[in-house]
């Protein structure tokens, strides 16, 4: 995995902890990588306060899970776990990895969900995805000033409640690596000698229930897998032959 300063991708993932990116989205930003395109992974938070785990154990778990999925970047801000806010400052931090990477489409945490922090983090990432396209909001990174920059589209994945998508992506060949991704966070995830307190996504079934999701998304489109998503806005295609 590279880390380059002026590194433009095609799709820039936002996850309010380690491990949302790929729990919700990991199979389609493998798809895109597979044809091509730059992607990269900004982590707001440590996920400090989780039940499992720590800090540090959830950044080396964050690294392994990049290699697997194979994308070009991976940053993480170090917001306050729980306790984050809407607000400038926060705001300003996402402005400042947009507009160093300055991606086509942003994908960003569900815009409600169980745990408050994604519907948060939504909302937040979206806000900072427009105001970073207006040029009197000024921002320096790395002693440059920065340029204005908006991505052309932001949609959200969808985590653990149930949201009606309003696009699938097929994910069917890349289900086993995503998988593989997750498991990445030891601590997380099933692990029958972990003493560690059990969870809602520490039980052995929690990944039949990640495949039963995919296998939800995907039947309606004729897959065997899919990734959900909902949009801001409609998105136009081409012609009715685009659509599947």
């Amino acid at each position: 995995m590279t880390n380059m300063t002026d590194l433009k991708l095609d799709i820039l993932a936002f996850g309010v902890h380690p491990d949302d990116v790929e729990l919700s989205c990991a199979g389609t930003l493998m798809k895109h990588i597979a044809q091509g395109k730059k992607v990269g992974i900004i982590d707001l938070t440590q996920g400090e306060l989780g039940s499992r785990g720590t800090a540090e154990t959830r950044k080396q778990e964050a690294e392994a899970a990049s290699e697997i999925m194979g994308v070009s970047v991976r940053n993480n801000l170090k917001m306050a776990d729980v306790f984050f806010e809407i607000n400038e400052q926060n705001k300003r931090l996402i402005i400042e990895q947009i507009r160093k990477y300055r991606p086509e489409i942003v994908l960003c945490n569900a815009v409600s969900d169980r745990h408050p922090d994604h519907g948060r983090a939504a909302k937040l990432v979206s806000d900072a995805s427009f105001l970073s396209g207006l040029v009197k909001v000024e921002t320096e990174l790395d002693g440059q000033q920065q340029q204005a920059y908006r991505p052309k589209a932001v949609y959200h994945f969808i985590q653990d409640v149930y949201l009606k998508p309003d696009f699938v992506i097929d994910v069917t060949e890349f289900v086993e690596r995503k998988i593989d991704a997750i498991k990445a966070y030891k601590t997380q995830f099933y692990d029958p000698n972990s003493k560690e307190p059990q969870t809602p996504i520490s039980g052995k079934e929690f990944f039949d229930f990640v495949k039963g999701r995919m296998m939800q998304f995907g039947r309606p489109i004729g897959a065997e897998f899919g990734e959900g998503f909902t949009v801001e806005r409609e998105p136009g295609v081409n012609d009715l032959f685009d659509l599947r």
